[in-house]
């Protein structure tokens, strides 16, 4: 009783395990009561620290049951585990579900339909939900929810996590759902008129994750749902999600990340309608367009019906094919484009590429292996001496990191050159970012005349 820590008050002692690591809570806050008499009461007497259960073990599940009293439960259910129906729990879960505030269930697909029957009443405290089957098995085998679940009532939620399992949407009462993902369902299970009806009963959704779930088409011509209050929207797959994207009003603000791999179909058919049609998007959205599992990406962002794209690559026989994907898309509205590791062993591609983006604005060349290919490519009179190449270009930005030689020649040549035809670059700022490069500090007094700024150096 001399101890310090007997000095503190019992409510400040049983926060303790709030404290402790969520994997191990339960263990220690179990050892915690047997330290002594008094430490057994305050422990034992809070009863918010007896509501995880896992239906592993029978004997724990009635003493937790005794300890938590009424607060609500969050019950993980592995079904992997050997779970027993025959647990206590099971046997009043019936009338238990109006505790529950999370539920977790993750397993083999057959297994997961001889636990939800239990799960058929209301739940009004529910506020998590996620059900998660095993992979590896054929899409057929996907267990199917129904609206029987918590009899279709949802009014509490505000986290749907739904992996490899099919469902009847929409579910009603999903008026608090902020945090949505549906991940791996089988292919042409979802469609869209149904995945926009759950969509508009969730008019306070934030965050919205389809994975390999993109719906196949079925909504209604000129129907459009609006995400007020989404902050993030992110799909990743193979399938094209126009049939989706094209009803839905995405805010201001909101971040939109669309990943998809090229591998059968054309690049086109993955963005909404063409790129002259991002009205709706703000300035965080993202469209990555991936030509294949090896090759580099495109991005595709933009706010107002202004598009910005990246090429990114990580192979340097990979800028052509991106390149040539490119040639699919309307690009009279790029405004700013970005390069990322490419290479080119010519410039008569990108030349062709470059040539109708007439609004391009900046171009940045990011760790490029040849510069001055693509710088080459924006000089007037290589291919004609009446175009010159992105017309409205204001500012260039060339970032050096891997190669130890640059010749600075070939942006004088062409910065002269477009300036001779009235087209005088703005800025060109040029970040060498090169360690132990030969010839590292470089002149720049030449180009200062043919363009209105110049920046150089290795923070610029």
């Amino acid at each position: 009783m001399l101890a310090p820590i007997s000095k503190i008050p019992p409510e400040i002692l049983t926060l303790v395990p709030d404290f402790l690591d969520t994997e191990d809570r339960d263990e220690h806050t179990i050892a915690l009561t047997h330290v002594c008499r008094t430490w057994r009461e305050a422990f034992v007497s809070r009863s918010s620290l007896w509501t995880n259960f896992d239906c592993l073990d029978g004997e724990k599940t009635r003493v937790y049951l005794e300890r938590s009293g009424s607060s609500p439960i969050n019950l993980s259910l592995d079904l992997n585990k050997g779970i027993s129906l025959c647990d206590p729990l099971f046997q009043i879960i019936p009338h238990a579900t109006g505790r529950l505030a999370s539920l977790l269930i993750e397993g083999m697909p057959e297994k997961i339909p001889a636990v939800t029957p239990h799960l058929s009443r209301p739940a009004p405290l529910l506020r998590c939900l996620s059900i998660c089957s095993d992979r590896g098995y054929a899409p057929e085998r996907c267990p199917i929810l129904t609206s029987t679940l918590f009899n279709g009532d949802f009014s509490s939620l505000r986290t749907l996590h739904l992996e490899l399992v099919r469902t009847e949407f929409p579910w009603r009462n999903m008026v608090n759902l902020t945090s949505f993902t549906l991940s791996h369902i089988p292919p042409g299970t979802a469609f869209a008129g149904q995945l926009l009806d759950f969509l508009e009963s969730a008019p306070y959704l934030e965050e919205v994750e389809l994975c390999f779930a993109t719906p196949v088409a079925g909504a209604q011509d000129g129907r459009l749902v609006s995400l007020a209050c989404l902050k993030s929207m992110d799909i990743n797959g193979d399938a094209p999600c126009p049939a989706l994207l094209d009803h839905l009003l995405i805010p201001a603000g909101a971040k939109l990340e669309i990943t998809a791999d090229l591998f059968s179909s054309p690049a086109r058919v993955h963005l909404p309608r063409s790129l002259n049609n991002l009205k709706n998007f703000s300035d965080s959205t993202t469209i990555q367009l991936r030509p294949g599992k090896y090759c580099p990406r495109m991005e595709f962002s933009g706010p107002n019906g202004q598009v910005n794209m990246s090429l990114r690559t990580s192979r340097y026989d990979s800028t052509s094919l991106t390149l040539e994907s490119l040639a699919e898309f309307d690009t009279s509205k790029i405004k700013w484009l970005k390069i990322d590791h490419g290479h080119l062993l010519s410039g008569g591609l990108l030349y062709r590429t470059l040539l109708p983006m007439k609004n391009l604005r900046t171009l940045t060349l990011f760790s490029c292996s040849n510069p001055h290919i693509f710088i080459h490519a924006l000089q007037p009179g290589t291919r004609s001496s009446e175009v010159v190449v992105c017309p409205r270009l204001e500012e260039i930005i060339l970032v050096l990191q891997f190669e130890r030689m640059f010749d600075i020649t070939s942006v004088i040549e062409m910065a002269a050159a477009r300036a001779s035809r009235g087209r005088k670059l703005r800025i060109i700022r040029i970040i060498d970012g090169r360690e132990g490069a030969e010839g590292a500090d470089l002149d720049v007094s030449e180009l200062r005349k043919h363009a209105w700024n110049v920046e150089y150096g290795p923070d610029v």
